[in-house]
């Protein structure tokens, strides 16, 4: 009554009007009770235009009026109806134009379900913090999945969706079903055994564990904990399709993938033939234009090959007309040396008769010289021109040092200078002689003669 005497003491009289009445009332009762859940039965429904709800709520022996607004109704995963038992959390108040006690309705669910909540509540925390609901301890689900099992009731309606779908999207894939109960005290159990038996037979590639919509009493059997661990301890990669969109499970948080539905689940795990048939339209397309490209590419490649490339008949030509050059070179050569050697034998011959008075001899030993000399000479010529045959093959017909090999020696200074006349040395001079298969030192002993011959 502090606030009535506070109101009473701040006017000079002890009468309230009714409105400050109400207003003390509503403000002692919102500012002295917390914030309570109050159980009973839903009656006197009123869903007015606006969306807020006005109802009452009651036991065998009382009831109160009761407010929602649109704002926290429009949360509510269910839609209130008379004769539903539930339980309110609310502010007690005062409608303080008609002085009418109420209560303010924040939340709503159905009875007997706060136990529930709490133990959901408890084993999400409990498993989260394990890290079972991990996002690195998901799997990657198959892509093409050959073979997949489903967990679920024979007789459910959600088995019959899941068939449905995926035969719809891909015949071809077939088919394992686990049976077990999806609700009651069995369900956890058989659930279960049939992940076990599922995992121990390994005869599927995916598994999808699913049941269709209901009250939080009929999914429970998925927030139960050994559901839950043999779902994370699966070997197999496994899809929770449980309820509606609007439903959760310990059973979703635990799979590797979530489905909204079952029909969601099937239509995760089951690839659609008419999209396979696309994305292969689409590859062999890009195979034929890549092999279309790659083949143009290969095309042009062989042809600028095609263009540098000599035919065989064109290198044999190139070939012979080089060896025809060459034996035409060594034949002018041959012969630039038959007629140097015929000038020293005509200057050696005028020498002798000058040194000789017997002409008759020294002409017809210069004859027989001459005639050894043109045999010497078309001996070695044609051992040239056999020469050359032989060196058109090996690249060697201008061999300088095989010059050596016929007995003659080639004489070079010390300092490695080519010695072309006798008149360039003087005694005591150091030369060497290079011969075929070696050199040797030598040195100059006389002065050179008159015919240009010294002793070394």
């Amino acid at each position: 009554m502090s606030s009535l005497a506070k109101v009473a003491e701040a006017r000079s009289s002890p009468v309230l009007t009714v409105s400050q009445l109400n207003r003390t009332v509503r403000e002692m009762l919102e500012g002295g009770l917390p914030v309570l859940w109050v159980a009973g039965e839903i009656s006197n429904l009123t869903i007015a235009a606006s969306g807020h709800c006005y109802f009452s709520l009651k036991d065998a022996t009382a009831q109160v009026r009761c407010v929602m607004f649109r704002q926290r109704a429009a949360l509510l995963p269910f839609r209130p109806k008379e004769g539903l038992q539930v339980e309110v959390r609310a502010v007690t108040t005062l409608y303080e134009a008609r002085g009418d006690f109420q209560l303010g309705v924040e939340t709503i669910r159905l009875a007997g379900l706060g136990a529930l909540y709490e133990a959901f509540e408890r084993l999400k925390s409990k498993l989260s913090a394990e890290g079972l609901f991990d996002a690195a301890r998901k799997r990657q689900m198959p892509a093409m999945p050959r073979t997949i099992g489903i967990v679920t009731s024979p007789a459910a309606a959600a088995l019959r969706d899941v068939l449905t779908t995926m035969r719809r999207r891909n015949p071809a894939v077939q088919i394992v079903i686990y049976p077990t109960q999806v609700q009651g005290d069995a369900a956890p159990a058989q659930i279960v055994a049939a992940l076990s038996t599922a995992n121990r037979r390994a005869e599927v590639d995916l598994l999808i564990v699913c049941r269709g919509g209901g009250s939080i009493e009929d999914l429970w059997a998925f927030n139960d904990e050994a559901v839950a661990r043999a779902i994370a301890g699966s070997l197999i990669p496994v899809i929770s399709g449980v309820g509606h969109e609007t439903d959760f499970t310990i059973a979703d948080f635990v799979a590797d993938v979530r489905a909204p539905t079952p029909t969601a689940a099937a239509e995760l795990a089951s690839p659609s033939r008419a999209d396979l048939r696309f994305q292969l339209d689409g590859l062999a397309m890009r195979l034929r234009r890549e092999w279309s490209r790659q083949w143009m590419l290969r095309s042009q490649r062989l042809d600028f090959a095609a263009r540098r490339l000599l035919h065989p008949g064109e290198r044999i030509a190139r070939q012979r007309r080089m060896m025809e050059d060459l034996a035409r070179r060594l034949q002018m050569a041959s012969s630039r040396q038959l007629e140097r050697r015929r000038a020293a034998l005509t200057l050696v011959s005028g020498r002798y008769r000058h040194v000789r008075p017997d002409a008759v001899n020294l002409r017809r030993h210069l004859q027989g010289l001459a005639s050894r000399l043109r045999t010497a000479a078309n001996a070695g010529l044609q051992r040239r021109l056999g020469a050359l045959e032989v060196l058109s093959s090996q690249l060697q017909a201008l061999n300088p040092d095989a010059v050596l090999s016929r007995g003659y020696a080639r004489v070079e200074t010390a300092r490695g200078e080519l010695i072309k006349q006798a008149a360039t040395l003087h005694r005591g001079q150091s030369i060497r002689l290079h011969f075929a298969d070696g050199s040797a030192a030598a040195a100059v002993t006389s002065a050179p003669g008159p015919q240009g011959e010294l002793d070394i």
